[in-house]
């Protein structure tokens, strides 16, 4: 009984920190990403026009329509060159509550038509050295273009060359901070030659209304040219294998769960053999076999519930205190949380107590067997 209910506290406990992780990264890239993101089917940018961004932003649920040109471009600070992102957004980017978590700090507007400020990556922002109250440093961004003549020796046709104002620092993950810069739309547009192009729009649902049912409508009006994709799916890759370790650790911890079941089985197979006259004197009084085996199953099924109840509470227990006053920290310094995350889903506990039903069955199968198979003349 101790086996199982160590085995299942461990179940628990792990299934939770799983969770919270997951849980942790959605919250993470929810700083960064849209709540919904619309996307080229095919290549990496689409023409737009007034009229079919304004008969986006009339759809029923669309809170905020944001307008992005991004691709990679040469940052250049004092000497100090990189290659990273730079993302074009429209002025509402940061009414969609973007850094609500991680660190921020600088100034929260893109500056103006004149004056185009950038907010930098922390990342970016160290390797180029960049010193946000230094005004008279500008952050210098080269993007590559066709030059007029293919004969032509200066290298100043082989790019476009602008400048922006580095006025604030974000940090959200090391995807983000080592790699992206944001700059205003229009300055993007000027520099990369986009015009009405765009590599895409990001969305942000209205209060009242679900992602699921805006998600359904967007791909309604949009039709089968664009991809409209949530959260999830911004980052289907490490959510999938997120899930996939999550689903392998449950496999490996039931199978530990099963190898202590064995106690089970030899406790079962021990009383079958010490109370043999007791069977027989039962299958004497005409009691059938499946009596004999109900009751050896029943008995089985009573060590592993006590086991699995007691585990499931002293999980819940652990998880509930590190969930509250974060027992156990994750020892990093930088880190976004303290401590380890820990999410509760019931649906986990209802599939650890399928398991441990499984197992116990398996458990409890051939002593009850052997049991029922009992000779009555020869015991008696």
């Amino acid at each position: 009984m101790i086996g199982v209910a160590v085995g299942t506290m461990a179940l628990v406990i792990v299934m939770s920190v799983f969770n919270g992780l997951e849980d942790l990264i959605r919250g993470i890239f929810a700083s960064f990403d849209a709540e919904l993101k619309i996307e080229a089917a095919v290549g990496k940018s689409f023409m737009t026009n007034e009229e079919w961004l304004d008969s986006i932003k009339t759809l029923e649920g669309v809170a905020i329509l944001t307008e992005v040109i991004e691709d990679n471009v040469l940052l250049d600070y004092n000497g100090n060159q990189m290659v990273g992102r730079i993302k074009g957004v429209s002025d509402n980017f940061l009414d969609q509550e973007r850094f609500a978590r991680g660190y921020f700090w600088g100034d929260t507007t893109l500056g103006t038509e004149l004056n185009p400020a950038a907010i930098l990556g922390r990342g970016v922002g160290f390797f180029l050295s960049v010193n946000l109250e230094n005004v008279n440093v500008p952050l210098k961004i080269y993007y590559p273009k066709a030059p007029r003549s293919a004969a032509t020796i200066d290298p100043s046709q082989f790019y476009e060359t602008a400048f922006l104002d580095p006025v604030a620092y974000f940090s959200i993950d090391r995807q983000f901070d080592d790699e992206y810069v944001i700059a205003p739309l229009s300055f993007v547009r000027k520099l990369l030659k986009y015009g009405d192009k765009r590599t895409s729009l990001e969305v942000k649902v209205a209060e009242g209304y679900s992602i699921a049912e805006v998600h359904k409508t967007l791909k309604a009006h949009l039709g089968e040219g664009f991809l409209v994709k949530n959260a999830d799916e911004q980052h289907a890759g490490l959510i999938r294998t997120v899930q996939m370790e999550k689903l392998f650790v449950f496999l490996t911890l039931t199978f530990i769960l099963a190898i202590a079941s064995f106690n089970i089985f030899f406790s079962l197979s021990m009383l079958a053999i010490e109370k043999k006259k007791d069977i027989a004197v039962l299958k004497a009084m005409g009691a059938p076999e499946k009596l004999i085996r109900r009751i050896f199953l029943k008995q089985g099924a009573m060590i592993a519930f006590s086991g699995a109840v007691i585990g499931l509470v002293l999980g819940y227990l652990v998880c509930f205190l590190q969930e509250t006053f974060g027992l156990v920290s994750l020892g990093i310094s930088s880190a976004v949380v303290d401590a380890y995350p820990v999410k509760m889903i019931w649906s986990d506990f209802f599939w650890i107590s399928i398991a441990m039903i499984g197992i116990t069955f398996l458990a409890s199968s051939r002593p009850a067997w052997i049991a029922s198979q009992v000779d009555t003349v020869k015991e008696i």
